[in-house]
């Protein structure tokens, strides 16, 4: 059993453990964009920490105004994007395949590719003004981790609207739809996180972690093809649009984008 507090920070992440939890903070201010080298710092955190026998839940949480307003737009550039969608996909799947119990902490904008990582963990608690959604297709895009699992958690239906309007949702209305668990006051959102680790810690690490892998034994069967699917039409396909590339553009440029459907 690990005792004390051990808190170790880097360029993008905070990372905390106590006792049996390892509380992971984003730290990438204004909104904590998850760039590239946030990416590298969440594997080697996730990495460590599923090596700890110790350690039996995860709570991943934003800094400052948000959780994460999404992945790095600068990092969908053409000489970028096979290593962007390489690294964020190696974070997701970590999260998936872990032993150890995650929880995200939603509050301010979870949007893209923050929304992704949020939604992958086993549970979510979110304030209710939180803004949710995946506004990839503003750009000419869209968030392949969301396409290969939302429809799970909410409904084809819901997951289509969500990922090809590209709209806003709020933490009451995501935890309507079954992204999140619960939808509390900014106020309240710690003390909720607080109280469910406290419920996780009293029970097995062992049998909360081959519980998780049974729980998720169907999905996981047709996730990773999924994913792999939605990464190659990605690469191969979206991003070889002259409106992704007019998207990515206008967004660095601070304009309007100039469809030309093709």
């Amino acid at each position: 059993m690990a005792s004390g507090f051990v808190e170790s920070k880097v360029a993008r992440l905070v990372v905390e453990i106590h006792g049996f939890v390892a509380r992971i903070h984003l730290q990438n201010p204004p909104l904590n964009v998850i760039d590239i080298p946030m990416m590298e710092e969440l594997n080697r955190a996730l990495a460590e920490i599923e090596a700890r026998s110790d350690i039996s839940v995860v709570v991943l949480r934003g800094e400052g105004k948000g959780f994460s307003a999404g992945v790095d737009v600068a990092g969908h550039t053409p000489d970028k994007v096979e290593e962007m969608l390489t690294k964020f996909d190696g974070v997701v799947r970590s999260l998936v395949s872990s032993k150890k119990v995650s929880i995200a902490a939603v509050h301010g904008h979870c949007l893209g590719g923050g929304a992704e990582l949020a939604m992958v963990c086993d549970m979510v608690y979110t304030a209710s003004s939180a803004q949710w959604g995946f506004p990839e297709i503003k750009l000419g895009c869209y968030p392949p981790v969301a396409c290969t699992a939302l429809a799970a958690l909410v409904g084809q239906k819901r997951a289509a609207e969500l990922i090809l309007t590209g709209r806003t949702i709020t933490g009451v209305e995501a935890t309507t739809i079954g992204l999140a668990n619960r939808s509390v006051t900014d106020e309240e959102l710690a003390s909720v996180v607080d109280h469910t680790v406290q419920e996780l810690l009293v029970l097995s690490p062992a049998a909360l972690g081959v519980t998780k892998k049974a729980i998720y034994s169907w999905d996981a069967m047709h996730f990773d093809k999924g994913l792999a699917r939605a990464e190659k039409i990605y690469l191969e396909e979206l991003m070889k649009t002259s409106d992704a590339q007019e998207g990515i553009a206008a967004f660095m440029d601070k304009r309007r984008p100039n469809w030309v459907g093709k």
